[in-house]
């Protein structure tokens, strides 16, 4: 069987203005980085602003498992279903982050017959977004030193520095670090530590600025810290946010890339979805939408957490009205979630596939809150049994959505033909009555309640003294009407990762909070979760290599 890699690396790619044009796109609105991926200029915006938007479609998942959903795997593959079914469609996805490229989760274009390409370029450096969001981020973090070390004329409190710096990649060893060491001309002395790329508030400014305009308005707005009198500390104040501004210009620009199939593909931003939004950029998005009728796109790992913060937080900014939703799951990872161990998941076992049939079922009813139509798809696998498959039917009856069986991973657009059919019936069928969960002018302390109870199903909420601290904090600035956004595991419904299924009598525990005022949201920290992960004992590195031609082996 040939590796995902291969598979891409026999891929029959167009030129990418063969793409473009596909989609009506001039050659004057295309920047080519090579031949088969470009920027979508600036001027496009303008031009389509008239145009009516398609149809947007969420593609989300259950939770996560070691068996792994395939999310942008049927993500791909439906975009490209849709197009043999006679549907002008697009996909607008998330970019790869370097960590989990090189770390054990691997990249984000897909797989199988279901990829988006050329990969190669897609997981590694791409266009350079991912180093211009770090670039723009380590500027602002050599600003503030900088200002310390040059008199300090913010009285900027060091001991009280929010802004962290960051890198794209699993770096356990940089959580936490003491900066500014060996004497007076190496900066002020103090702690401080790094994030990923893709939890960086920059990252989240990239994906839900509308133009260059409200992106530099954004960086602007980013607390940096406190001043010696404990006022806050903005980064505007530090100047510097017009050379951040110059760093992230082309970065604004969403990316053109197609499917194996030649179906066209945006692909824009990158925050995760537990330690971040988890959406690709609204810019793309809505791009998407002016260029075709269908437009997928994905929110990241399970619906507890990207798609409610797709929801919650992007179309609630962006006036977005998504008109169904795609909820993925797969036999394996439903027994997986009914006690079966890894090892014995491609046995039939009717018993525990009901018993973990409980956290699908949890994330359709989950969804049903904002008011959008779901469609089920089923992650086809040749262990599925005819018995298993009965049981997935039942369980959608009892929850009154369709259900498809999706084979795209081996079998590409064809293999989920059924499930693009389905997506536009349900779409034509049932109307979308989208509404965010709660009313972001609420107390803080009450949309995270609502969260709590509503999604994650848990009794309450409880709160550490750092965390109340921090919501006090938060509400002396004035900033407490913003969406919230948990960092959570993604593993559970709950904020222990080994409770599967769908956890009862438990509660979420909040023990940090941290406000992104630029982005716009407020941060909730629970359990463990950490913005910088570690690489695992056997990192996907090892298995990655170069032959002296440049050929790339072992990515997938």
């Amino acid at each position: 069987m040939l590796t995902d890699i291969e598979i891409a690396k026999r891929a029959k790619m167009l030129d990418i203005s063969r793409i473009a044009e596909k989609i009506g796109v001039e050659d004057e609105d295309l920047e080519p980085y090579g031949h088969y991926k470009a920027k979508l200029s600036e001027r496009l915006f303008s031009k389509l602003e008239s145009k009516p938007d398609g149809k947007l479609i969420l593609v989300t998942a259950i939770n996560p498992t070691p068996a792994g959903e395939g999310k942008t795997t049927v993500s791909v593959g439906l975009a490209q279903a849709m197009a043999k079914i006679g549907k002008n469609a697009m996909l607008a996805l998330r970019e790869p982050s370097l960590g989990p490229v090189f770390g054990i989760k691997g990249g984000a274009a897909g797989g199988g017959y279901s990829q988006v390409v050329p990969m190669e370029d897609i997981n590694l450096h791409f266009t350079g977004d991912m180093h211009a969001i770090t670039a723009a981020n380590n500027l602002l973090c050599a600003l503030i030193d900088n200002s310390m070390q040059q008199g300090n004329p913010l009285r900027i409190d060091q001991r009280r520095i929010l802004f962290k710096r960051c890198m794209d990649m699993n770096d356990r060893a940089l959580r936490n670090v003491i900066v500014g060491l060996g004497g007076k001309i190496n900066g002020v002395p103090r702690e401080d530590g790094f994030q990923i790329t893709v939890a960086s508030e920059i990252m989240a400014i990239l994906c839900l600025a509308s133009d260059l305009a409200d992106l530099k308005a954004r960086l602007e707005r980013i607390l940096v810290g406190y001043d010696l009198d404990g006022n806050p500390v903005y980064a505007g104040q530090l100047g510097g946010c017009g050379a951040m501004a110059a760093l992230l210009k082309d970065a604004l620009k969403p990316n053109l890339v197609q499917t194996l199939e030649n179906t066209p593909a945006i692909m824009h931003g990158g925050p995760f979805a537990n330690i971040a939004h988890g959406c690709n950029s609204v810019r793309a998005t809505k791009l998407a939408l002016k260029l075709a009728d269908y437009t997928i796109t994905e929110a990241g790992f399970g619906s507890d957490l990207g798609a409610e913060k797709f929801f919650d937080i992007k179309c609630r900014y962006a006036g977005l009205k998504p008109s169904c939703t795609v909820l993925v799951a797969t036999i394996r990872a439903l027994k997986y979630n009914g006690g079966v161990p890894r090892a014995e998941l491609t046995k039939e076992n009717v018993e525990a596939l009901r018993a973990g049939a409980v956290n699908l079922k949890t994330h359709i009813e989950n969804m049903h809150k904002f008011g959008v139509p779901v469609v089920v798809a089923i992650n086809r696998f040749g262990t599925d049994t005819d018995a298993e498959i009965k049981v997935i039917e039942e369980v959608c009856a009892e929850c009154g959505v369709e259900y498809s069986l999706a084979e795209v991973f081996a079998k590409g657009g064809e293999g989920g033909m059924e499930l693009a059919q389905r997506v536009c019936d349900t779409i034509e069928r049932t109307e979308s009555n989208f509404k965010c969960l709660y009313d972001e002018k609420l107390k803080v302390t009450e949309k995270i309640e609502i969260l709590a109870k509503e999604i994650y199903r848990a009794d309450g909420v409880i709160y550490t003294a750092q965390a109340q601290k921090a919501l006090k904090e938060i509400e002396a600035l004035g900033k407490t009407d913003l969406p919230i956004c948990v960092a959570k595991t993604q593993y559970s419904l709950s904020d222990d990762p080994n409770k599967l299924g769908k956890p009862e009598n438990f509660e979420i525990t909040v023990r940090d909070m941290k406000l992104s005022s630029g982005a716009g949201f407020i941060v909730v920290y629970t359990g463990d979760i950490m913005t910088m992960p570690g690489l695992p004992k056997q990192p996907a590195a090892y298995s990655i290599d170069v032959d002296n031609d440049g050929n790339i082996y072992g990515l997938f």
